[in-house]
């Protein structure tokens, strides 16, 4: 499989990755056995970068992803995990419910600030069983997340004393790379126009779907060198599964505009002989700031059709179809939730 480096660093990273949050449970049960075949069916098919975070399952991920990669030659492969959220345990019968299934118990406590961010790491470490962590991603940061008034808060923190934790961190070597691991654009241009950034991780804004990173935040990116890798490809489900009911875009059902984008681009991919999902799966890759798209599943099944998706290899002109349909998030009232 291809390498994409990432930002100006010496890293480079397979243009398909694995993300780990279904593995801990997300929406669904996870089993142990199911996990590690998962990965192993990633590993089979050429997939040599895997994202993780102290959030999925409440450690459960960085679990599992650490007893998988302990057996790879560590050069081998790239692993990032997050920061922002440190666990703290509680009994089992106060453990909260963030839509994982069986996770361990533990709560989160939001910090961005220097100490946090080292604590975050040590116990990254631990969790994960390995003594190298390439790439740190600063977790949720913005209002998406938290809201205008905490955000101001949380903000802050990471730019007095957060963003010089990443950067030693860097410095003395424990890392290769860091940046931001979010779902909206606006968190993104608040940081990268005050410091510079290896990468971001951007789930649903620059898809085949939704275009938000394209106005400002591709640019921005060409112009400090970050590289963007790009997750939630099929926003929610609904480029995948088309617009069926109960069909989500944005982690929620799927409105009537969204539902008419989509059906115009199934349209389309079925007069080109495809499914929807092939071309959503691809179209990030188009823009050469993007190092990698990520996929997450918790089926070995699905991560084999997903990948077999990624080929014949489409052509730029192939996505100029769907551009008419195309929307931006805030178009959708996603401004109402930052306010």
């Amino acid at each position: 499989m291809q390498k994409r480096r990432i930002g100006n660093t010496n890293l480079s990273v397979t243009e398909y990755s694995f993300g780990t949050a279904a593995l801990g449970g997300l929406y669904r049960a996870c089993p142990r056995e199911t996990a590690m075949e998962t990965l192993d069916a990633a590993w089979e098919a050429g997939l040599r970068y895997f994202d993780t975070a102290p959030y999925y399952g409440l450690g459960l991920a960085e679990r599992r992803t650490g007893d998988f990669l302990r057996g790879k030659p560590r050069d081998s492969y790239v692993l990032s995990t997050k920061v922002g959220r440190l666990l703290r345990p509680v009994p089992d019968s106060e453990i909260p419910d963030y839509s994982y299934v069986d996770p361990l118990p533990f709560d989160v406590d939001y910090n961005y600030g220097y100490d946090a961010i080292m604590r975050s790491v040590e116990f990254s470490h631990a969790r994960l069983g390995l003594n190298r962590i390439d790439i740190l991603y600063v977790h949720d940061i913005g209002a998406y997340t938290h809201g205008a008034a905490r955000n101001k808060i949380l903000f802050t923190q990471l730019m007095d004393s957060g963003l010089k934790a990443l950067e030693e961190l860097k410095s003395s070597g424990v890392i290769s790379a860091y940046g931001l691991g979010v779902n909206e654009v606006p968190v993104c241009l608040d940081v990268l126009r005050r410091a510079d950034l290896d990468c971001i991780l951007l789930a649903g804004r620059y898809t085949l779907l939704d275009r938000s990173a394209v106005a400002e935040l591709l640019p921005l990116c060409e112009k400090k060198k970050t590289s963007l890798v790009v997750g939630g490809v099929f926003n929610s489900g609904i480029l995948a599964t088309g617009p069926v009911a109960g069909s989500h875009f944005d982690y929620m059902p799927a409105n009537d505009a969204v539902l008419g984008k989509v059906g115009a681009m199934e349209e389309i991919a079925r007069a080109n002989g495809l499914p929807l999902a092939g071309p959503a799966i691809q179209f990030p890759l188009q823009s050469p700031m993007v190092a990698s798209v990520l996929l997450g599943t918790a089926r070995p099944s699905s991560l084999v059709r997903n990948m077999e998706l990624t080929q014949p290899r489409l052509r730029p002109e192939d996505f100029t179809a769907y551009e008419p349909h195309t929307l931006v998030a805030p178009e959708l009232g996603l401004e109402a939730v930052r306010a």
